[in-house]
């Protein structure tokens, strides 16, 4: 009995599974034309993905510091126009920026942007 039960179970859940691979790959594919990710390759480790995430930039007018840390007492290493997008990778805290405390690690650890003058739409991880 335990046999017949087997066989008749056995190819209907070879045919559910054989299905669970096409599935899962269109939604990792959806998801990443979703979220635009970047890779680096280097000799130690082939490929690493980080995704990125898009903020906009308003400090009316006036550019924006890129910090070597995440605050106002580290050095300036670049800025960045108004009105533009810019991509972050993470956030974290730091020296408050007229009441906020929270800065954006832009991409490739290339510096820090203060929260206060970025909005972003979506999510951003914690560092």
């Amino acid at each position: 009995m335990i046999r017949r039960a087997l066989k008749s179970v056995l190819p209907a859940a070879a045919a559910a599974l054989a299905l669970l691979p096409v599935s899962a790959g269109a939604a990792a594919a959806s998801s990443v034309t979703a979220h635009p990710v970047a890779a680096v390759a280097t000799a130690q480790h082939p490929v690493q993905t980080y995704p990125h995430h898009t903020g906009l930039i308003a400090t009316g007018g006036v550019r924006l510091n890129v910090r070597s840390g995440p605050g106002t007492g580290y050095r300036a290493v670049g800025s960045r126009h108004t009105d533009r997008l810019i991509s972050v990778s993470c956030k974290t805290y730091g020296s408050r920026v007229r009441g906020n405390h929270v800065w954006y690690r832009l991409p490739q650890h290339r510096g820090y942007v203060s929260a206060h003058y970025v909005t972003t739409h979506r999510y951003v991880p914690w560092c």
